[in-house]
C-alpha cells in the first residue's frame, strides 16, 4: 500500500534507514549546486533534456547552463525558501538554448540547492477555480463518511488515477481503506485492512516530511545522480526530492498488486499522519509537476477540513462529557451515596462512555453492576492495575492481554476503561465492555511467513493481496482517543467529589462544633437577659387586682418582646423600619395604651448597628418614662424625627403631661446608655435635659445609617396573633413534612404547620428517617432545618426536587444560609418559628409553584 520505501534497508525495520546510491526517476533531470552556485552533481540523464554533456556540467557555474533569466528566476524563489522541509515549485520556466519549457521543484539540502526539472504539461487554467469547485464539493458532505468519499473522488478527478483510496492508520500502525473512488471493474479495496509491517517506521518518518510522491512507471529503470558521493563520503540526501526513484521491495510489492503507477498524498493532522491518499494506475501514467501541486495543496486543504470536522465531532462529545461532569458533582455532592451505587454510576457515565458493566472500589468496599467479572476477580484486576497503571487512566480492548487470568471470564467482559479516583493508586472505577465477535477482511494474509526474495538479504513483500477474513475473539469494541480524553475529565470529576466530601466532611464537623460553642455562648448570655427582663416583668407587673389581668397584661408585654426581636431579624439581619421599633418598644411597656407614645416623621429605615443601638437608648428612655417619667402617670411622649440636608437622622424625644421631673442624683447605666451609646457606636450625637415638665432628649445619626426611602409598613403590634392570610381560609393542604432535629421546636412548629391549615405533620430528625417518610407518602410541601447535627437536610431537598415537591428552609443561624446552586432560590425561614414568619414563608412559596 505504501509509495515511500527508497532508500530504506528492510532486513529490520526497527533500525534507522540506511542510504543507498541516490537514483531518480527518469521523467525529469535533477541539478544538486554548492552554494556558489556551480553544479556539483547531476543526474545522468540530464543531457537527454537539455542537451548538456554530464562531464560539461560538474564544477560550473549554473547560469552557464541554465541562463541568466533563468538563473535569476530560481535565485528569486530560493529566497522564500523558509524552514528545513520547505519546497518551492515554478512552472513554464523557460532554460537557455532548449525550446521545451519546464517545471520546476526546489528544495534545499545538505547546505545547497536541489533543482529537479520536467517537461511541462500544462494542463490546467484556472488552478484557483479548481480548487474553489472541490472544496465546494467537500463542504457538501454531511457525514464523515461522505466527506471522505467525496476527498477520494476529487482526487480521481483531478489526478486520473484507476483507483484512488482514503487510508487512515489505526493507534497499532495498521491501517484501513476508509473510502474510495475507482473505475468500474477492477474490484473494490474498500474496508480492507493492511498490517502496520506494509508501511514500516522509517517509510511513515518520510511521509511525515515529504507529502506528495508519485512513481510514475514501475516498469521504469531509475538513473542515478552523480557523482554517487559528495566530497565528504555522503550521499545526496533526496528525502525531500520529487523525481526520486524508491526501493525494489516496494516495486516489487506494486508489482504484486498488478499496478503500473503509484501516487500518495499524506494527510497531516495536528502534526501527525493520519492516513494518506493511496492513488494506483494500472499502468504507467504522470500527471503534470503542476496537476500534482494542485493535488498537494487539495490534500493539505483537506486535511484541515477534516481535522475541523473532528474537532467539531470532539467537541459536541465534550460538551456532552461536560454536562455528564456536572451532573455527577451536583448529585454527588448531594447525596454521598451515590458513589457506592454502581448501577447509578453507570447509567451516568454510559452518557459518555458506553458500557456494558462497571466495577467500583472505594476504601475496599466494592460494589458491580452489569456485565463485569466477579468480586475477587475484580479484586485481583485493581491490585494488577495498581502495578502498572501509575494512577492514569487505561483502557484495553482485550483485558486478558494484560491480565491473563481475564480469559476465564472474557465472553462477560473482554475490554475496559479504568479510572483511578484517589490520591494514590487504591480506588477505583472501571467500565467493562462485552466481546465482540467480529470479521476483520485483511488485504491477503498478514500471518504468512517472511520470505527472503531477490533483492539480496532483504525481505520479500507479500505476493498475495486476496481479501483473507479473520474472525476475532476476546475482544470488545475499543475505547476511542475522544472517550479516552472524556474518561481523564471524568476522573478529575470524581476525585474532586470524593476530595470534596472529605473534606467537606471535615469542614462541616469543625463549623457546626464552632457554631455550637458560639450558639451556646449566644444562648447562655440572651437567656440570662431575657430571665432578668421576664423577672423585672414579672414583679413590675400592675393588673387591676384579679390573677386574670395579671396573666393578660404580662402575655401582652411577652409578646410584645417577642415581636421586637423579630423584627431585627426578620430580613436576615438587614435595614429595619425607625416606626415599627418605636412602636413595639411602646407596646412592651404600655400593652393597649401605647397611643400614649405619638410619632411623626418618615418611613425611614435604619441599618443593622444602628437599628440595635437606637433600640437599646429608646429601650432605656421607655423603661425610665415607664417607672419615673410621663408614661408612669396620665402624660404622653412625642417622638418627631426628620432628615436633614446632609442625611443625617435627626430624632427628639419629649415628654409631657408626668410628674414633675428632677434630675437623678447619680448616673446609672440606664443613663450612660442613653448619652453615650450613639455618639460612641455611630459617631452620632446626644443631649437630654431634665425639665421640670418632662424629659427632652435629642438624637443625630450620621448618614450612612439611614435608608431614605419607603420602608415596608409593619403590621399593628396591637392585632391579633393569627395572620390575615388565613381568614379566607387554610394557608396550606394535605400532609407536610417537617425536618427538624430538635423535639421542642418541632412540637412548636407542627402547632402551627396545622393551624395554617396542614391535614397531618411527619416529623423527622434525621436524614434516612427523612428519606422512609418520603418512602411512605408524597407530601404537599415541606420545611427543612438545614444543620441536622454533624449532616445537612441537602440530600431530602434533592430528592423532594426530584419529586416536584415544594420546600423551604429553616435555620437557628443569623447569617444567610449558604445553599447550593441547585437550591439557591429556595425560601429561608429564620429561626424561631412564629406563625407569621411561617405564614409568610409559605405564602411565598407557594406563590411561586
Amino acid at each position: 500500500m505504501s509509495d515511500v520505501r527508497d532508500q530504506v534497508d528492510l532486513t529490520n525495520c526497527d533500525r534507522e534507514p540506511i542510504h543507498i546510491p541516490g537514483l531518480i526517476q527518469p521523467f525529469g533531470f535533477l541539478l544538486a549546486l554548492s552554494s556558489d552556485w556551480l553544479i556539483a552533481r547531476a543526474s545522468a540523464n540530464t543531457a537527454d533534456f537539455i542537451g548538456v554533456a554530464h562531464d560539461e556540467l560538474l564544477g560550473r557555474p549554473v547560469t552557464d547552463i541554465l541562463g541568466a533569466e533563468a538563473v535569476h528566476a530560481i535565485r528569486n524563489r530560493v529566497a522564500l525558501l523558509r524552514g528545513a522541509d520547505a519546497t518551492e515549485r515554478m512552472f513554464g520556466l523557460k532554460l537557455a538554448g532548449v525550446e521545451q519549457p519546464f517545471d520546476v521543484a526546489l528544495h534545499l539540502s545538505d547546505g545547497g540547492i536541489v533543482i529537479e526539472a520536467e517537461p511541462s504539461q500544462p494542463e490546467l487554467g484556472d488552478g484557483a477555480g479548481t480548487i474553489r469547485s472541490m472544496m465546494s464539493r467537500l463542504d457538501q458532505a454531511r457525514t464523515m463518511e461522505a466527506f471522505l468519499r467525496e476527498g477520494a473522488r476529487q482526487v480521481r478527478a483531478l489526478t486520473g488515477f484507476d483507483r484512488v483510496m482514503v487510508y487512515k492508520f489505526d493507534a497499532d500502525g495498521n491501517g484501513e481503506v476508509m473510502a474510495e473512488a475507482a473505475r468500474s471493474g477492477i474490484g473494490s479495496f474498500l474496508h480492507l485492512h493492511y498490517p502496520h509491517t506494509d508501511i514500516p517506521a522509517q517509510a511513515r518518518a518520510l511521509y511525515n516530511r515529504n507529502l506528495f510522491r508519485i512513481i510514475a512507471d514501475v516498469k521504469s529503470v531509475p538513473v542515478p545522480v552523480i557523482p554517487t558521493l559528495n566530497e565528504r563520503g555522503a550521499p545526496l540526501d533526496l528525502s525531500l526530492s520529487v523525481l526520486r526513484a524508491v526501493s525494489p521491495i516496494h516495486i516489487e510489492y506494486l508489482g504484486n498488486m498488478g499496478v503500473g503507477a503509484s501516487l500518495s498524498i499524506s494527510i497531516m493532522i495536528e502534526g501527525r499522519l493520519w492516513g494518506l491518499f493511496a492513488c494506483h494506475h494500472y499502468s504507467a501514467r504522470c500527471p503534470g509537476l503542476e496537476r500534482r501541486s494542485l493535488s498537494e495543496l487539495f490534500g493539505q486543504m483537506f486535511a484541515m477540513k477534516l481535522e475541523a470536522l473532528e474537532r467539531r465531532e470532539s467537541a459536541a462529545y465534550a460538551e456532552r462529557a461536560r454536562g455528564v461532569s456536572e451532573r455527577l458533582l451536583v448529585q454527588l455532592a448531594g447525596d454521598a451515596s451515590l458513589r457506592d451505587d454502581p448501577a447509578w454510576l453507570a447509567e451516568t457515565l454510559g452518557d459518555a462512555i458506553p458500557a456494558d458493566g462497571i466495577g467500583v472500589v472505594i476504601n475496599g468496599h466494592i460494589a458491580i453492576a452489569g456485565l463485569a467479572p466477579d468480586e475477587d476477580s475484580f479484586l485481583r484486576l485493581t491490585r494488577e492495575l495498581n502495578r502498572t497503571t501509575a494512577g492514569k487512566v487505561f483502557a484495553t480492548d482485550r483485558i486478558a492481554a494484560f491480565f491473563p487470568e481475564a480469559e476465564r471470564w472474557s465472553d462477560r467482559a473482554a475490554g475496559m476503561l479504568a479510572l483511578p479516583i484517589s490520591r494514590s493508586p487504591r480506588d477505583y472505577v472501571v467500565l467493562f465492555r462485552q466481546e465482540i465477535i467480529r470479521t476483520v477482511r485483511w488485504a491477503g494474509d498478514p500471518y504468512l511467513p517472511k520470505e527472503f526474495g531477490p533483492n539480496g538479504d532483504r525481505l520479500s513483500p507479500r505476493k498475495s493481496f486476496e481479501a483473507w477474513s479473520e474472525t476475532v475473539r476476546g475482544r470488545s469494541q475499543p475505547f476511542s482517543d475522544l472517550e479516552r480524553q472524556v474518561a481523564e475529565s471524568l476522573r478529575a470529576t470524581l476525585i474532586e467529589v470524593v476530595l470534596r466530601m472529605s473534606d467537606e466532611a471535615h469542614a462541616e464537623r469543625q463549623q457546626a462544633a464552632e457554631r455550637q460553642e458560639l450558639l451556646i455562648a449566644e444562648l447562655n448570655h440572651r437567656v440570662r437577659n431575657i430571665l432578668s427582663l421576664i423577672r423585672g416583668l414579672v414583679r413590675q407587673t400592675r393588673g387591676s387586682g384579679s390573677i386574670d389581668d395579671y396573666v393578660i397584661e404580662l402575655d401582652g408585654r411577652i409578646h410584645a418582646l417577642a415581636r421586637a426581636h423579630n423584627q431585627i431579624t426578620s430580613d436576615n439581619w438587614g435595614p429595619a423600619p425607625l416606626r415599627g421599633l418605636i412602636e413595639t418598644e411602646a407596646a412592651a411597656y404600655l400593652a393597649g395604651k401605647a397611643t400614649r407614645v405619638r410619632t411623626e416623621g418618615p418611613e425611614i429605615l435604619l441599618a443593622p448597628t444602628a437599628f440595635s443601638t437606637l433600640a437599646l437608648v429608646l429601650h432605656e428612655l421607655m423603661t425610665n418614662s415607664a417607672k419615673y417619667g410621663a408614661l408612669s402617670d396620665n402624660g404622653h411622649v412625642d417622638v418627631r424625627w426628620l432628615v436633614d440636608g446632609q442625611g443625617w437622622l435627626q430624632l427628639d424625644w419629649q415628654e409631657s403631661g408626668g410628674p414633675v421631673v428632677q434630675a437623678p442624683t447619680r448616673q446609672g447605666f440606664g443613663s450612660t446608655i442613653i448619652r453615650r451609646s450613639i455618639p460612641y457606636d455611630l459617631g452620632g450625637e446626644a443631649s437630654v435635659e431634665y425639665l421640670p415638665l418632662g424629659l427632652s432628649a435629642h438624637f443625630a445619626i450620621p448618614e450612612r445609617h439611614v435608608t431614605q426611602r419607603v420602608a415596608k409598613v409593619t403590621a399593628s403590634v396591637a392585632e391579633a396573633e393569627e395572620p390575615a392570610a388565613t381568614a379566607a381560609g387554610p394557608l396550606i393542604s394535605g400532609p407536610v413534612l417537617l425536618v427538624e432535629d430538635s423535639l421542642i421546636i418541632a412540637m412548636d412548629a407542627e402547632d402551627i404547620l396545622t393551624r395554617l391549615g396542614a391535614e397531618s405533620v411527619a416529623t423527622a430528625s434525621t436524614v434516612p428517617v427523612a428519606m422512609d417518610e418520603l418512602r411512605r407518602f408524597q407530601p404537599t410541601l415541606a420545611i427543612l432545618d438545614i444543620n441536622l447535627g454533624s449532616e445537612t437536610s441537602m440530600p431530602i431537598a434533592d430528592r423532594l426536587k426530584a419529586m416536584g415537591v415544594p420546600y423551604l428552609f429553616a435555620t437557628g443561624y443569623g447569617e444567610q444560609a449558604r445553599l447550593p446552586e441547585a437550591h439557591a432560590d429556595a425560601p429561608v425561614l429564620q429561626k424561631p418559628y412564629t406563625i407569621e414568619n411561617v405564614a409568610r414563608g409559605l405564602g411565598g412559596l407557594l406563590s411561586k409553584g
